[in-house]
Parts: C-alpha cells; sequence; structure tokens
C-alpha cells in the first residue's frame, strides 16, 4: 500500500511539474508559448465554380485551394490560392474582414497570375494595367435566423466593361440552410448580378446568375476531426448553364 502511495506521489508531481514546465515554455524571442491563432485548410472542388460563373471554361480539371488564415476575436485574414491539376488555371487571394455579431465586413484582392510566362506583373496596381480585382462586401447573419445577406463590389481593377471602364460589378446573395443531426445541412443559395458585370459577362444588367442547392455530409472521427463533403447542384440562369460539382475541405 505504501508503495502504490509513493508512486501516485511521484507521478502526481511529475504531472505537475510538466505542466509548470510547459506554463513557463518560451519561444526563441522570450515570448510565453500560447495557443496559435493561425490555421491552415485545403480545399478541392472538381468543377470551380463561383458565384454561378465557370471559372476555367476551356480544359476544365479539378482545382485545390491551399489556404492559411488569422483568426482573433472577430478579426479574419486570410491568404488562398487556386491551382488546377492540369496546370491550366492560377489564382491567388487576399483578404480581411470583421465580424461583430451579426455584421461582417471585409476587403477581397483576387489576382490571376499568367500561366506560361517567367514573370509576372503582382505588383502593377495602375488601374488600367492591373490584374487585381479589389472587392468591398458586406454580409448580414441574424444570429437566430438560418439566413444570410451578402453584398459585393469589384470597386477597382480589372473588373473592366466592354469599352474599358470600370464595371463596378455588384453581386448580391441571399442563403439559408437546414441542419440535421451530425451536422450535415442543405442550404439553398441564390445570386443575382445588379448591373453589366462579369457575371452577366457585361453585356446585360440585372439578372439572376447563380441558383444552387447543396448537401453537406460531415464525416466524423474520433479524434474529433471532421471532414465535411459536399455535393451541389448550380444553375446559371443568365448563362443558361447547370452543373454538379463535388467539393470537400480538410482544415487544422
Amino acid at each position: 500500500m505504501k508503495k502504490l502511495v509513493f508512486a501516485l506521489a511521484i507521478m502526481a508531481l511529475a504531472t505537475t511539474a510538466l505542466a509548470q514546465s510547459e506554463e513557463s515554455a518560451k519561444n526563441g524571442f522570450g515570448a510565453k508559448l500560447t495557443e496559435s491563432n493561425f490555421h491552415l485548410g485545403v480545399d478541392l472542388q472538381t468543377k470551380y465554380v463561383w458565384r454561378g460563373m465557370e471559372m476555367m471554361q476551356s480544359n476544365s480539371a479539378p482545382v485545390i485551394f491551399p489556404g492559411i488564415n488569422y483568426q482573433y476575436e472577430g478579426l479574419y485574414v486570410y491568404a488562398l490560392g487556386g491551382y488546377a491539376i492540369n496546370g491550366q488555371y492560377a489564382e491567388v487571394d487576399l483578404g480581411i474582414s470583421y465580424t461583430w455579431k451579426w455584421l461582417t465586413v471585409g476587403l477581397n484582392d483576387y489576382y490571376y497570375p499568367t500561366l506560361n510566362g517567367p514573370r509576372d506583373r503582382y505588383f502593377d496596381f495602375n488601374k488600367n494595367t492591373t490584374g487585381h480585382w479589389l472587392e468591398a462586401a458586406v454580409t448580414i447573419a441574424p444570429e437566430k435566423i438560418p439566413a444570410y445577406l451578402t453584398v459585393s463590389n469589384f470597386f477597382y481593377g480589372a473588373d473592366k466593361t466592354l469599352d474599358g471602364k470600370q464595371a463596378y460589378s455588384t453581386y448580391v446573395e441571399l442563403g439559408t440552410y437546414y441542419d440535421f443531426l451530425e451536422s450535415n445541412r442543405l442550404s439553398l443559395t441564390l445570386g443575382a448580378a445588379c448591373n453589366k458585370s462579369c457575371y452577366t459577362g457585361y453585356e446585360s444588367g440585372f439578372g439572376i446568375c447563380n441558383v444552387e442547392l447543396k448537401y453537406t455530409y460531415t464525416v466524423a472521427f474520433k479524434n474529433g476531426w471532421s471532414l465535411p463533403l459536399n455535393v451541389a447542384y448550380i444553375i446559371n440562369p443568365v448563362m443558361e448553364k447547370s452543373f454538379v460539382n463535388f467539393s470537400t475541405s480538410f482544415a487544422f
């Protein structure tokens, strides 16, 4: 009995010492080690469809989206890439947003690198020649209502009308969802272009460009990690196109 008590005492002392050691541990800059607010993720889409637009209209292939983000309270900052597995598409996105209760305000920068040239023009921000698309977005998502409304506008960059003027492409999206057990969800999205914009090929004004019905099945693992599997049926009435798309997200 005394041996058992002695062993338990040694274990308790070791556990306490380890906890104190972890609490007092510091990094190379002398700061106390804390939980990281940085997160990694990789998304996969079999068909890259964004806001009803077919982003790869020729030589289409699945697209992989590696990303990193920083989250602190309501602040969200991210960097996201998009790369087709056949090398025929590339995208680099940066963004920052802040959420306060039911309101989110954000700025996004979308950039599409050249695919074959040894040099690119990433640091060209001239309004007439830049390849960047700068966007402002506002989302309203009531806390007790399963719905959201997003309004976004490309206010600067490569978003140009057919005669070379700034198009100010504006997109409005209304969405809702119905949750099931085990984090499974059925969601419905309705998106519209508000003017002659990139969503309508700069040829027509207001039009419904995105109708999406998506089901998410979440695979839960014993270690607490989960993997969402999504299949969406998408219709773009403006372009008279439809898609069935599979996507998934790996978050760390």
